[in-house]
């Protein structure tokens, strides 16, 4: 006898994986990765100068990146925005003569955003505008002063334990212009006006997990989505100074993105192995925290934390998350701004990250972003009782046993909780199904006419 059994609508393992975009061979981009690391690794940056720009211009080689430049003595709320910081050359040579510190080794050791200085010191004198740190004395301290007036030099607190009284020749050739603050933008439209806003900051020279971790991840993600073939909501890509840099992004842009962006992310400190760390956004329960938390874990079993939003302390979803704006932006890490000891030291250097689990949280940052955009809403268009799968070919009859409960849960969650209140991430936070079950399931029963996608515009 003929078997009529229609053919069964659910994914097989390798039909679930196509549903993740696949990048590049993960060994060669592990590899792209490095080398645009090593690249931008020794640019002098801060957060105004031509060091922001040449990083952007090497990061628009992935994805082009539109410059905005923001005049200096712009007020931006209550601040201003600097003056611009051009750095030449900086050295200190001791009392034999020899370089003792030359700032063309390492950026760090100048003080960031260094005013200028000529002359001959004593030691003793000289001592004064010295940064060291004797709990780490073989490390180099990465120190700023933004919007204070002063020179100085870093150094490992051994080096400056051992520099003998004498006379110290000083130059820093560095000076303060009206230019202006530069940010490197990048959108990729989507069939809707709703926004995912991802924001990174490239003002930090030579360190590796804080500051280029973040660049480097924001950058090769927007290359990934910018390859998608279909897109439902837009893509906006903010590479920018800390804190100065988002003051004047939102002084521009603020009305716009509080009416256009749905979710976001700070990404910053991704560069390690760490287990992932998601810092909610003021809201708490946004879109974006609760998009992050559902594909976290079930990409992950649930190996990761969660942080609540803190005022006092994190980067630039402290200026999105505001009062005055209080966009749905939470932050993405693998290790914690100063919990790890490498922080701010030139011991967050290329052997303290991971490329390879860079190129991870590419994807684990592409698998989230696909949570928000295959997200919606949909309502039953039965509502008298559960629907029958069988008659319809929907049963599974073959297969693994645990597949397919798996399949037959995410149909009957899906039917049950679309009632027009609840979009695909409520149906998998309740239900602990994969929202890659159910956005496949959501799609056939739609072509099925079980279901209809819910029109809020």
């Amino acid at each position: 006898m003929e078997n009529t059994t229609p053919k069964s609508n659910f994914l097989s393992p390798e039909d679930l994986q196509t549903l993740l975009c696949k990048n590049r061979n993960q060994e060669n981009l592990t590899k792209e990765i490095a080398n645009f690391f090593d690249r931008l690794f020794p640019i002098m940056r801060s957060i105004t100068g031509d060091g922001v720009r040449e990083t952007i211009k090497i990061l628009s080689e992935l994805q082009q990146l539109e410059c905005q430049e923001t005049a200096s003595g712009t007020q931006v709320f209550d601040w201003t925005v600097p003056k611009e910081w051009v750095f030449k050359e900086a050295y200190i040579k001791g009392p034999d003569g020899s370089k003792l510190l030359d700032v063309k080794n390492h950026t760090l050791h100048l003080l960031n955003y260094s005013a200028p200085f000529q002359g001959t010191l004593s030691r003793s004198d000289l001592d004064k505008h010295l940064y060291s740190l004797p709990e780490q004395p073989d490390a180099i301290p990465y120190v700023t002063s933004y919007y204070d007036e002063r020179w100085g030099f870093c150094l490992p607190h051994k080096q400056r334990m051992a520099m003998p009284d004498g006379d110290y020749q000083i130059l820093i050739d560095t000076e303060f212009v009206d230019g202006a603050l530069t940010i490197g933008e990048c959108v990729l439209p989507g069939e809707s006006n709703d926004e995912v806003l991802i924001s990174t900051n490239i003002c930090h020279p030579s360190l590796a997990n804080n500051e280029l971790s973040g660049p480097l991840v924001t950058a090769f993600l927007a290359r990934l989505v910018a390859s998608w073939p279909n897109r439902r909501l837009t893509y906006r890509f903010v590479f920018l100074p800390e804190t100065i840099g988002s003051l004047v992004y939102l002084a521009h842009l603020g009305d716009h993105l509080k009416s256009h962006v749905v979710a976001g992310y700070q990404i910053v400190c991704v560069g390690t192995d760490h287990p992932y760390l998601l810092k909610t956004s003021r809201q708490e329960q946004t879109l974006a925290d609760r998009a992050a938390k559902t594909a976290l874990k079930q990409l992950l079993d649930g190996d990761f934390e969660v942080r609540e939003f803190r005022a006092d302390w994190g980067s630039d979803e402290r200026q999105y998350c505001s009062p005055g704006f209080n966009l749905p932006i939470a932050s993405i890490l693998r290790s914690i701004y100063d919990e790890y000891p490498e922080y701010h030291t030139s011991l967050d250097n290329r052997s303290f990250i991971s490329f390879s689990s860079m190129a991870e949280t590419i994807q684990t940052c592409a698998f989230i972003l696909q949570h928000l955009d295959n997200n919606r809403t949909y309502i039953s268009q039965v509502q008298h009782g559960e629907v029958q799968l069988g008659r319809r070919g929907l049963y599974p009859t073959l297969g693994n046993y645990q597949e397919n409960l798996d399949q037959v849960s995410a149909m009957l969650w899906l039917m049950n909780l679309s009632d027009g209140g609840n979009d695909l991430i409520s149906v998998a936070e309740r239900s602990g199904c994969d929202i890659r079950l159910l956005h496949h399931f959501a799609k056939v029963f739609c072509e099925m006419g079980l279901l209809k996608e819910k029109n809020d515009g």
